[in-house]
């Protein structure tokens, strides 16, 4: 299990390296790469440190390029030299995309900041809850005001029964082991839930006085589960 994640909030690193790459020089480099057939230059970018997004483009950029410069037959030079361009325009829009990002919640952060540096208990139980802390201000001239919410979630016992049994019977404890790691992806779709209602409910203009401190999550009408809407507090 993880100790904790950043699900909205670009990380410090994220952001550091973002802000040492220039667009235009990225683009330089993609076009050099596929003039010159060598790739070496991008190892000189913190681009793998950009996020996953931009992490996972440039490694089917560099994968497509490779593929592109080991190519033979003028056939097939011709189909991945295509697909290396546009892994490479891929590349490109990933990191703006990230790049935008970044200016946004930069422009967030001036009226409100959703802390999403959640840690997950030691273990779980069906009863499930994620406190999720924020502060907020009208305008930058105001001083911040801070809460927070708790979200429960009572997983229902014919569904955590109905979690895959497996077809050879393992011990007690292994048995407890394949149930709490079930609880854990439950705990963590609800907290990535919650943060997101969190953060959507401020961008939508959302007053921070009005978020209450405990909410009891609507699982779905059929599954009894988590869906889109359980963690919207705000919904009647």
């Amino acid at each position: 299990m993880v100790k904790n994640m950043n699900i909205i909030n670009l990380t410090e690193s994220e952001k550091s390296a973002l802000s040492s790459i220039d667009e235009s020089e990225l683009r330089i480099l993609i076009d050099q790469a596929l003039h010159k057939e060598h790739s070496g230059d991008f190892r000189l970018l913190p681009l793998s440190n950009c996020g996953p997004y931009v992490a996972t483009q440039l490694d089917r950029f560099e994968r497509s390029f490779r593929e592109y410069r080991e190519s033979k037959s003028e056939k097939k030079i011709e189909r991945t030299r295509t697909y290396a361009i546009q892994s490479g325009k891929d590349l490109l829009f990933a990191f703006n995309t990230m790049k935008n990002r970044m200016k946004t919640e930069e422009q967030e952060r001036q009226t409100f900041q959703v802390d999403d540096n959640i840690f997950p208990p030691h273990r779980f139980s069906q009863k499930l809850q994620v406190t999720v802390s924020y502060r907020w201000r009208d305008s930058i001239e105001d001083e911040w005001a801070f809460g927070s919410i708790t979200f429960h979630h009572e997983v229902q016992p014919q569904l955590a029964g109905s979690f895959p049994r497996p077809k050879r019977k393992f011990s007690a404890a292994k048995q407890e082991q394949i149930l709490q790691d079930e609880l854990f992806r439950t705990w963590e779709h609800l907290m990535s839930s919650a943060l997101c209602s969190v953060r959507d409910y401020f961008k939508d203009g959302g007053d921070g006085s009005k978020i209450p401190s405990l909410f009891q999550v609507k699982t779905d009408q059929y599954t009894k589960g988590l869906n889109n809407y359980s963690t919207d507090f705000w919904r009647k």
